[in-house]
């Protein structure tokens, strides 16, 4: 391997940008059969036949017994938190993408943040419980990576306080926790099918849940509020998804098997080669999860470089690596101007947006890409590293 890194006026490694989230394709033979019949019919949104079998499809899966299908996972957070008629204060980790306390601030309810796990980065129930007040009406907690919260312990302090459960399960769809798939827990369920995800739908959504009721309503508000043709029961919106994006999804999920298998081999390989190197840290989920994300910890003490500059070496060479969630949800606006967002200390959340970055997976990266990236890691600690000087 070239000895001289890009960052120091080296070739870059890879001539074409290796990115995260780099959307995983399907059978194009079987979407374009799709989109032939999709024309045909001239149906084209408003529950079509698509959307009706995508939601059916994944209820199967997931073994739940509503499925709602929307247009992105956002939107399917704030329909949740509007049927669920949340108000006042909502406990929400910060460590979490800046949509998940977003949809609670649109819906003009107060995220309130709690510290984070520092091992399995997912919300602490202690944190959450130190927040509760008589104007908390829900917890809303992520399942982060994939990797399940603790949902008993969640459950329990729930019920304890009587208040609801939502889980932004964005990046855990086929995931399991006790051998029941994840989209069975709490009051409600929302998974991403945004083109980042590792099944995609281009764009789009669903919500889960076994509450029948509630089912009923989340339905009326992604469609308006109609219950009829010319009757509105409900304060709606236009959270639909569209036959295009449902094709997509049901052309992702029949590949889903190849894409986790795909991703597992690819962790596997991150985790042997970069685990042996001090300083860095692959976080592991379950041998079963979609393995949709390799997650590094960088520790600059000892590993001799900073996350930051270690990105900055990955990105010269091509390798788009990205930081996660930097700089936390509270340090952002509009939260960091709102007092009553911050009660708690939230250094493990601080801590990690320090050290956390994604790395590249997914059908667009091999075992050679893999093998280069690691060799590019070792080569920067062992060129750049403060210990080398």
């Amino acid at each position: 391997m070239n000895k001289k890194l890009a960052i120091q006026g080296g070739t870059p490694r890879f001539s074409k940008p290796l990115h995260v989230g780099h959307p995983n394709m399907g059978d194009y033979a079987k979407f374009d059969a799709r989109m032939k019949d999709l024309w045909n019919r001239n149906w084209l949104t408003n529950n079509g036949p698509y959307v009706q079998e995508f939601e059916a499809t994944i209820a199967e899966r997931l073994g739940v017994g509503h499925c709602i299908a929307v247009c992105n996972g956002t939107v399917g957070l704030e329909i949740a938190v509007r049927a669920l008629e949340l108000s006042g204060e909502v406990i929400v980790p910060s460590f979490t993408f800046i949509a998940t306390a977003h949809a609670v601030r649109w819906q003009r309810l107060t995220p309130v943040f709690c510290d984070v796990h520092p091992e399995t980065h997912n919300i602490n129930p202690e944190s959450a419980r130190s927040l509760i007040t008589p104007k908390t009406s829900a917890i809303l907690a992520v399942n982060l990576w994939g990797k399940p919260c603790d949902l008993d312990s969640l459950q329990a302090l729930a019920d304890e306080h009587h208040l609801k459960l939502l889980y932004d399960s964005s990046h855990a769809f086929n995931n399991e926790f006790s051998g029941q798939k994840l989209g069975n827990f709490g009051n409600a369920e929302v998974f991403s099918f945004h083109a980042t995800k590792f099944i995609n739908a281009f764009e789009g959504g669903v919500v889960t849940t076994n509450d029948d009721a509630l089912s009923k309503t989340m339905r009326l508000i992604r469609n308006f509020g109609f219950a009829d043709y010319d009757e509105v029961s409900h304060l709606g919106t236009n959270g639909k998804m569209t036959e295009v994006c449902a094709a997509m999804g049901l052309t992702s999920l029949e590949s889903i098997d190849k894409i986790i298998a795909h991703n597992r081999r690819n962790h596997h390989l991150y985790s042997d080669r970069l685990n042996a190197i001090e300083g860095l840290t692959v976080l592991h989920g379950p041998e079963s999860s979609n393995h949709q994300y390799v997650v590094v910890e960088v520790a600059q003490q000892e590993f001799g470089l900073s996350r930051d500059d270690l990105i900055k070496v990955l990105q010269a060479e091509n390798i788009l690596a990205r930081r996660y969630f930097y700089s936390g949800c509270h340090r952002q606006e509009p939260y960091r101007s709102e007092p009553t967002s911050i009660r708690c200390d939230l250094s493990v959340t601080e801590q990690l947006c320090e050290r956390v970055m994604q790395l590249p997976t997914g059908f667009a990266i091999g075992p050679q890409d893999i093998e280069s990236i690691c060799e590019i890691i070792l080569l920067a600690q062992s060129e750049l590293s403060v210990d080398s000087k």
